[in-house]
């Protein structure tokens, strides 16, 4: 009945102007600045009691939200519909990575590609130089290779220059697991620096993937308690850059190359010669659309430290990359306040606001197609042990809304809540 009430009353106050208007047609009681006054202030008591009767249409969301969550939603102009506890600093969780994609689309441009560089010295060894492209699968490996082949017929020996990251970087958040999103970070990886395999009629290891062989040196590490995963059984960058080394050689022996049986670590001097130039098929917005698509933490992390050492310099560090980052969200976005000690979300020592997180969707909205859609919404999830987070855009024909959703309460469905937002502002007249 309240909001019936507030309806009506809208509609007498409009019906107050329309009267006003016959009287300057038929009396000229009135001048036109003397309509369009009363007209005005017509249109002000109208959006008054407008927010008044959507706030009656709210609470079924807001009253989901509890002191742990936050909720924020606004329309295509930034103008906020709807918002409760978004000024609250949070744990973000994977929709940090929106972030961690727009400061790598600043430092290092949107048509920036990753490479890595093979040199031959006096003695005939051939060398690798990585520089953090987290993109080195297999198929890519096995097309830089067939190059070489075509330059070299053997190779004394294979030396991995890995120098362009540091060698100690533990990421916040992350443990020692197997788990692919544990995966260590190196300037030279291969396959996200994990090994997806299974074991066949006989228990035998073997690759769970046609393109990727099963060499020793993966098997070697493959636990016999492991049934078939992909995992990431690599404990620090060194041992990455090995495997990656171990399958240039193993394609290059492919390839025809005669070559040795070991790989081992050491660095680019100066006198050696570069033989060849790999530079990747992804630009860095490729490389932000697979992030989003598998929300994968060990591409978010490479991309941090990697825009860190073409910001302050090599070695890269996580260090250098996160107040890189930092900068950006402080001198680029205006965003004070934060904290962000790592790229993918991972840490919950991460921390921005739903209203810093409308800041970044404001920012990113011109990529937003880089993100997963699903029916009329592009979003990024994110989930940690007792959070959900959610932020995107719901696309309408004005333009589109901005959604933020960060939870902490046993209950509250993420999924659900979207829902109710869609249904609350997809409506004509809504947004």
């Amino acid at each position: 009945m309240r909001i019936m009430t507030k309806a009506l009353l809208v509609a007498d106050c409009w019906l107050l102007v329309a009267r006003c208007g016959l009287r300057v047609v038929r009396y000229r009681a009135f001048d036109n600045g003397c309509l369009n006054a009363v007209s005005a202030f017509v249109v002000f008591i109208s959006l008054i009691v407008s927010s008044s009767l959507f706030a009656e249409a709210s609470p079924p969301i807001l009253d989901l939200i509890k002191a742990d969550d936050s909720i924020l939603v606004a329309n295509r102009t930034g103008h906020i519909l709807l918002a409760k506890n978004d000024a609250v600093k949070r744990i973000p969780a994977s929709t940090l990575k929106i972030l961690t994609a727009l400061a790598a689309f600043h430092f290092l441009g949107e048509d920036y590609r990753f490479t890595t560089e093979f040199y031959t010295d006096d003695k005939g060894n051939l060398k690798v130089k990585g520089y953090g492209d987290p993109l080195l699968i297999s198929e890519v490996l096995q097309e830089i290779t067939s190059l070489l082949a075509k330059k070299i017929t053997r190779c004394n020996g294979l030396i991995i220059d890995n120098s362009y990251f540091s060698k100690e970087i533990t990421t916040p958040g992350a443990s020692c697991s197997a788990n692919p999103y544990d995966a260590p970070l190196s300037a030279l990886s291969a396959n996200f620096n994990t090994i997806n395999f299974k074991r066949d009629s006989s228990s035998r290891i073997v690759s769970a993937e046609p393109q990727t062989p099963m060499i020793p040196y993966a098997s070697e590490k493959i636990a016999k308690k492991i049934e078939s995963d992909r995992v990431s059984l690599f404990k620090d960058s060194r041992e990455a850059s090995l495997y990656a080394g171990h399958l240039v050689l193993y394609f290059l022996r492919e390839n025809g190359v005669t070559v040795p049986e070991t790989v081992r670590m050491g660095t680019v001097l100066p006198e050696d010669k570069l033989l060849y130039t790999y530079t990747s098929q992804f630009e860095i917005k490729d490389v932000a659309e697979k992030l989003f698509r598998f929300s994968n933490n060990f591409i978010a992390n490479q991309v941090v430290v990697a825009l860190g050492a073409n910001v302050f310099g090599p070695p890269g560090t996580l260090d250098k990359g996160t107040r890189a980052v930092l900068d950006y969200a402080q001198n680029v976005l205006g965003l004070h306040g934060i904290r962000f000690v790592e790229g993918s979300g991972i840490s919950r020592q991460n921390r921005l606001s739903a209203r810093d997180m409308l800041t970044i969707l404001k920012k990113f909205e011109p990529h937003r197609s880089l993100l997963v859609k699903k029916d009329n919404i592009y979003y990024k999830t994110g989930t940690l042990h007792g959070i959900q987070t959610r932020a995107g855009y719901i696309e309408t024909e004005p333009g589109p809304l901005y959604f933020v959703l960060f939870l902490k309460t046993p209950g509250v469905n993420a999924d659900r809540l979207i829902n109710m937002i869609v249904n609350a502002y997809m409506s004509p007249g809504k947004h």
